[in-house]
């Protein structure tokens, strides 16, 4: 069985190797590559503000960063690792993994967004604009990533609100399509907790909170208790 293994890996590499050759196309070879794990030189916030922001995107960073400046509100770095919803340094914080939110390197293709969180309140904001990466029906977000932008929301929430969580239920209704582009307001609120569950609930607005597009309730379980 392990000779017949090698023999069909050492056959797909030299297949992979010959030239490929279409009608009326140059003689090109099949390569393959793999993108090395991020390093802590290539760490970014993608929580910042960059050029394919919208102007309603900006207006309201701006408006949570100052409202950040009384210490009430504060933003939440999102780097590209795992170290997005963790405390302290994210250069020494499992560098090798990359968040599903920031799998893109390319601004404005998938998600794009920023987190404030208010203790007090137990409550976390995220200002989001979905790219054309995100696409479901034509024009518009899809709705697994409007459930992944909830889930991600409610759950940091939960995070910085009492630690480390896992999502157990999430209940999600859409009420209007999201186009794409569009800035959308995302807001969750920790409502209680009970032992090791925690109850959240979550819902998407127009920027200027004159559309509802879809609400939520979710169930965390604290991990490691």
């Amino acid at each position: 069985m392990i000779r017949g293994c090698g023999r069909l890996i050492y056959e797909t590499k030299v297949l992979c190797s010959l030239p490929l050759q279409l009608p009326g196309a140059a003689i090109s070879s099949c390569r393959f590559s793999v993108r090395r794990p991020c390093t802590t030189e290539e760490l970014r916030d993608f929580g910042l503000p960059n050029a394919t922001w919208s102007q309603n995107l900006k207006d309201l960073y701006n408006k949570f960063l100052e409202l950040s400046k009384n210490g009430s509100w504060k933003r939440i770095p999102s780097h590209n690792t795992i170290a997005h919803h963790l405390q302290g340094d994210p250069h020494e914080t499992r560098i090798g993994k990359r968040m599903f939110l920031r799998n893109l390197d390319s601004d404005g293709l998938g998600f794009e967004y920023c987190m404030f969180f208010n203790r007090d309140e137990r409550r976390m904001v995220c200002l989001f604009q979905p790219g054309p990466y995100l696409e479901g029906p034509p024009g518009y977000a899809h709705g697994g990533c409007i459930a992944t932008i909830i889930d991600s929301t409610a759950g940091a929430g939960a995070v910085y609100t009492c630690g480390s969580v896992m999502t157990a239920n999430l209940n999600i209704t859409y009420h209007k399509p999201i186009p794409l582009g569009c800035t959308l307001f995302v807001d969750s609120h920790v409502n209680k907790i009970e032992g090791r569950k925690v109850y959240s609930s979550c819902h998407i607005q127009s920027h200027d909170g004159v559309i509802l597009h879809a609400e939520a309730t979710a169930l965390f379980i604290k991990a490691n208790q």
